[in-house]
């Protein structure tokens, strides 16, 4: 005859309560943690070498991706592709499709850089 609160396979796993209530052992874990302030300090990203990853079409024609860092504005990219933040509205304007604010880009997005005017 079996015990409802014991399972039929040893190698099963069971919500019930089980008796004898013995409290985990947590002895052996060693803690760690990670703030957020760890990351606030970091750098700034360094784009003095970026250079374009894949060979695809439009990276022949001229154009590259960039992905968006913390605390990235358009104006910064465009001084480390360009050379001068001024060149902010081309980047917006070529990726309109997934900005609509140029205040409010977000780390992670992958913009697409046109080639530099002549």
């Amino acid at each position: 005859m079996s015990n409802p609160n014991q399972p039929e396979d040893p190698d099963s796993l069971s919500l019930a309560p089980s008796s004898g209530d013995r409290k985990a052992d947590f002895s052996n874990v060693q803690g760690g943690s990670s703030s957020t302030e760890a990351a606030a300090t970091r750098p700034k990203a360094d784009f003095s070498n970026v250079q374009g990853g894949s060979a695809s079409t439009e990276e022949s024609i001229g154009e590259q991706t960039y992905t968006v860092q913390k605390g990235d504005t358009l104006s910064h990219v465009a001084q480390q592709f360009y050379g001068k933040a001024s060149g902010w509205n081309r980047i917006f304007e070529a990726n309109r499709d997934q900005l609509d604010d140029p205040d409010l880009i977000k780390p992670g997005q992958v913009l697409k850089i046109p080639a530099a005017e002549d």
